[in-house]
């Protein structure tokens, strides 16, 4: 099986390693807030033929890993993905919308972007089993005191 997509005109494999944060990274990607973004950003990628590798919703960033048509730049998409889930997250959770420090834009300004390419494998257990290895540091320094 060869890792190219093909199209009409083009055979590509364009992978991304994707990561962003909420406005001052707030802590607010928890519950039902972090399971409307996993499944507004899973129906946004369905909606631009983009493919999930890995998705991953922290309570204070998201990963994600994706392979990205060629006829999509990736400043389009994350323009989109980050539209169109802080409107939905403010029309389902009003209450966030309240917030003074919000101004109407739920997620930071920026965004990391990374080319994935031989190392695709471990960027995807990266992504994958980041939370698991963030709990255990965290559990590791808590015995150290």
């Amino acid at each position: 099986m060869s890792r190219f997509e093909k199209a009409s005109h083009v055979i590509w494999h364009c992978q991304y390693h994707i990561i962003w944060t909420p406005k001052c990274r707030f802590r607010i990607l928890k519950d039902n807030v972090g399971k409307e973004v996993y499944r507004q950003i899973r129906i946004l990628c369905d909606q631009l033929k983009i493919q999930i590798v890995e998705l991953n919703v922290q309570i204070d960033h998201v990963h994600l890993l994706v392979k990205i048509p060629p006829r999509l730049s990736v400043s389009e998409v994350m323009g989109h993905l980050k539209g169109r889930t802080a409107i939905r997250l403010f029309n389902k959770f009003p209450y966030l919308r309240k917030h003074k420090l919000w101004g109407n834009h739920f997620w930071a300004k920026g965004y990391c972007v990374d080319t994935v390419g031989v190392n695709a494998e471990m960027i995807k257990k990266y992504v994958k089993y980041q939370e698991k290895h963030e709990l255990d540091d965290k559990q590791l320094s808590l015995q150290n005191i």
